[in-house]
């Protein structure tokens, strides 16, 4: 496949059809990945026990908390490279694609070692069940070896999103997806090496994955050929990456840390509770994967437009991003209440397991089309270079007021459908004030800057 071929051209022409056609192969790109990461909860639960699925799930918030500060970090480095695209500065593009990579590999790196030291401890302080910490801690350590490979995938696929080619990155995904699920059957099923086994796969799989994204960017047109030679981070790229990627790693970052302060009390329920929470946890990464999809629509097609100042298709990416990212997102969460008896059962038939995750189907995965109203507005604003505003939004609409709905709500009337309730009501607030502060932010830029002629 051409690079001219999976090259989309954000700043002229209809829109609607654009996006989608970026949106697709990015949301079809996460699910994927989501289903191919649900496959180690699926393969443990159903051919191993619910002790080594709830290790698998145990340390699930505090991955994503490790991760999220360098994943923010990726939407730095497409905001940049689609900026550069939309002012015409090609000759900046190639400088940048090699300090995008020159960040991914330092900061896999970095990962990589804390993981290694702070693994056990870390688990301790999540409250992690004595049953399967041990088992969560082997799983965990095996997994960041992965890191600097997931860093690769994800940071040269912002590359190649930044000029519009999201269907790469899928085909990246669904050959080492494939694998990922081979592997799990094999080294659990046949060899019976149960976490071990689902770690091991997961490691491989993303070595595919990255070493064919690197593939794709080392074939690429010479404004984006990546050479290992020239691979090192250039200051002012450094900094503008730190700016918009920055705000949105701290907020995945102190989003996650909330999110391990409610598995600490996912953990108070005891094991079974761990691992039906994880379980139906699945099904909220699954509507998260399309939504956000359309964010990074948002993100990079308002980054191309806002850099070439035209303003009306700035306006008009909003309107479609927002009501295509949403109206997926109520589908999804449709069919996914109408299928929730069928659909748990692919993980657990425990029914011990089985009641604690239908609890949160009902009440978390029902209304999570919702957090379209909060993501998809904060894209659009990080797409016109405003990170800190979307973060502080977040930060204090869903991690603040989740804190303290755990402490003071839930230590107090303590039942797991309390703690579920936590996550609608925080949407619903958040939704609110982000898309107020980007429809204030938008009107006050527009009219500070000169429009395209």
């Amino acid at each position: 496949m051409s690079a001219k071929r999976t090259q989309v051209d954000m700043l002229n022409g209809s829109l609607v059809d654009k996006i989608v056609l970026f949106a697709l192969p990015l949301a079809a790109s996460s699910v994927l990945q989501q289903l191919f990461n649900a496959a180690d909860l699926a393969v443990v639960g159903r051919f191993a026990s619910s002790t080594a699925m709830a290790a698998v799930g145990s340390n699930s918030s505090l991955v994503s908390l490790l991760l999220s500060l360098f994943m923010g970090l990726s939407l730095g480095s497409n905001v940049l490279i689609a900026s550069y695209i939309g002012r015409g500065h090609r000759e900046e593009v190639n400088a940048a694609v090699h300090s995008t990579i020159g960040i991914a590999l330092s900061c896999g790196m970095i990962v990589l070692l804390l993981g290694l030291l702070l693994a056990k401890p870390l688990l301790r302080l999540m409250s992690a069940p004595e049953d399967v910490i041990e088992l969560a801690a082997l799983y965990l350590r095996i997994y960041f070896f992965a890191v600097p490979f997931i860093m690769i995938y994800n940071f040269g696929s912002a590359i190649l999103r930044s000029k519009g080619d999201s269907k790469r990155p899928l085909i990246a995904m669904v050959i080492s997806g494939v694998l990922n699920v081979g592997l799990n059957l094999l080294l659990v099923i046949v060899f019976k090496l149960h976490v071990i086994g689902v770690a091991v796969a997961t490691v491989a799989s993303n070595i595919v994955s990255a070493g064919l994204v690197w593939y794709f960017l080392a074939h690429e047109e010479e404004d984006f050929r990546l050479s290992l030679k020239k691979i090192r981070i250039r200051k002012e790229d450094l900094m503008t990456t730190l700016r918009v990627g920055l705000p949105a790693g701290f907020q995945g970052t102190v989003f996650s840390l909330s999110n391990v302060v409610i598995q600490s009390s996912v953990n108070s329920f005891g094991s079974i509770a761990v691992a039906g929470n994880t379980a139906a946890q699945n099904f909220d990464f699954l509507d998260f994967c399309v939504i956000n999809a359309f964010v990074q629509a948002g993100v990079t097609f308002t980054s191309q437009n806002f850099a070439a100042r035209k303003f009306d298709r700035c306006k008009k990416v909003f309107r479609i991003v927002f009501g295509l990212g949403i109206g997926c997102g109520v589908v999804i969460c449709g069919l996914i209440q109408l299928f929730k008896g069928n659909l748990i059962t692919l993980f657990t038939e425990d029914p011990a397991v089985i009641e604690y995750a239908m609890i949160r189907l009902l009440i978390s995965t029902g209304p999570h089309f919702l957090i379209g109203t909060y993501e998809i507005s904060g894209g659009c604003l990080r797409g016109m270079g405003k990170s800190l505003t979307p973060m502080i939004i977040a930060i204090v609409g869903t991690c603040a007021f989740r804190l303290i709905w755990v402490f003071a709500v839930v230590s107090r009337y303590h039942t797991y459908r309390m703690l579920c309730l936590v996550y609608p009501i925080s949407w619903v607030i958040t939704g609110a004030v982000m898309i107020t502060a980007y429809l204030v932010t938008r009107r006050k830029l527009f009219a500070e800057l000169p429009a395209a002629a």
